[in-house]
């Protein structure tokens, strides 16, 4: 006679049969999903100045332009700006046209052994400023609207420092400034990067860069994955069960899959100036960091500044954003913090009518 499990194994192996089910018939559902179906970064552009792999594109309009200074949205370096458009729905670009914006963004392109030696300071004062200038000449503005993202806010914000006459507003989102503000923070979970870079010594960072040409993209994926290690373990399972049945969600987690997938390489010397003058001697908040034979001070920043942060953010932990107030040769300067991680400010469907909105309604009120 053949026993009869218990009745918790059977539970067990009910459960596990119905996972297994799930499973397969998830793994049939993506079989079934085509490219075309996760396509990112479909707002029409047109491509206005190309220089090396820096290209310029303009975002074509699709509302009356209520803002009558052009925005140009700086991402970094280690990041593809496609992250602010990535489905119709979930696209700071199209919130920002349809509220009358003129868009522009710069796309850095993909770094490779080539670039070894190019430095923030060609990125800013060579790349950057090259961008500005064919804003300035299309529109006929004399100055621009500089939005950053990440490290491209310490791109935005050395540049508008160094040549503070075209550039209107600043805006600065997500943006690393005191790199060793993490210190600061109780919470154990954020600021491993800041620890991490502050761990390497120069002679690491120079045989880490000699070694590969630069920062690899893939190498920066692995450090962002180690960030949150279980989640990291569990999100093309359990994560993907739990959205495969609806098909809005699971594009949705698949256009962003395929974001983070397309992570570029960081040019060398950049790279270094990155790790050693920023996480390492946190330089830029000392009016320390040096572009070109030329200081970045902070008190020259005599534009306004709207400086937004995310307060759940793991990477840039708010204590490393918040500590602009005193420090600049502006008085109009505004703090907005936002709920959410450091990309789910752009990308999550709650956050879509508050951060736009929010740097709208502030361009208006200083567009005269």
């Amino acid at each position: 006679m053949i026993p009869t499990p218990a009745a918790g194994t059977a539970d067990l192996l009910r459960e596990a049969a119905a996972f297994n089910t799930k499973v397969a018939a998830a793994v049939t559902k993506l079989g079934r999903v085509k490219d075309d179906d996760v396509q990112i970064a479909t707002t029409p552009k047109d491509e206005i100045y190309r220089t090396d792999k820096v290209t310029l594109y303009r975002y074509r309009a699709l509302g009356e332009q209520t803002v009558r200074t052009p925005l140009l949205i700086v991402y970094s370096l280690i990041g593809r700006y496609t992250m602010t458009d990535l489905q119709e729905d979930r696209s700071l670009i199209r919130n920002l046209l349809k509220q009358g914006i003129d868009v522009w963004v710069v796309d850095w392109g993909s770094s490779s052994r080539a670039d070894r030696y190019l430095t923030l300071d060609d990125y800013v004062l060579g790349y950057l400023d090259d961008c500005v200038e064919a804003m300035r000449a299309a529109t006929g503005a004399e100055a621009v609207n500089l939005l950053g993202i990440c490290e491209g806010g310490v791109l935005t914000l050395a540049y508008a420092a160094l040549e503070p006459a075209r550039v209107k507003n600043l805006i600065l989102t997500v943006t690393p400034l005191d790199f060793h503000g993490d210190r600061q923070e109780e919470k154990l979970e954020r600021g491993f990067i800041n620890v991490w870079a502050r761990s390497l010594t120069a002679t690491d960072i120079d045989r880490m860069i000699e070694v590969w040409g630069g920062l690899p993209g893939e190498f920066m994926g692995a450090v962002f994955s180690m960030l949150t290690p279980i989640r990291s373990i569990t999100k093309y399972n359990l994560d993907l069960l739990e959205v495969v049945d609806d098909e809005a969600k699971l594009l949705n987690y698949l256009r962003m899959e395929k974001w983070l997938a397309d992570r570029p390489h960081h040019a060398g010397e950049a790279a270094k100036q990155w790790l050693k003058d920023l996480y390492q001697e946190n330089k830029l908040v000392r009016n320390e960091l040096e572009l070109g034979g030329r200081r970045v001070d902070l008190r020259e920043l005599t534009m306004p500044v709207l400086n937004i942060y995310a307060q759940d953010d793991h990477i840039i932990p708010p204590p490393t954003v918040r500590v602009l107030d005193g420090r600049l040769g502006t008085t109009d300067y505004t703090e907005l913090g936002l709920p959410g991680g450091h990309i789910g400010v752009f990308v999550s469907g709650k956050s879509q009518g508050i951060v736009g909105k929010g740097i709208v309604d502030w361009l208006r009120e200083r567009d005269g």
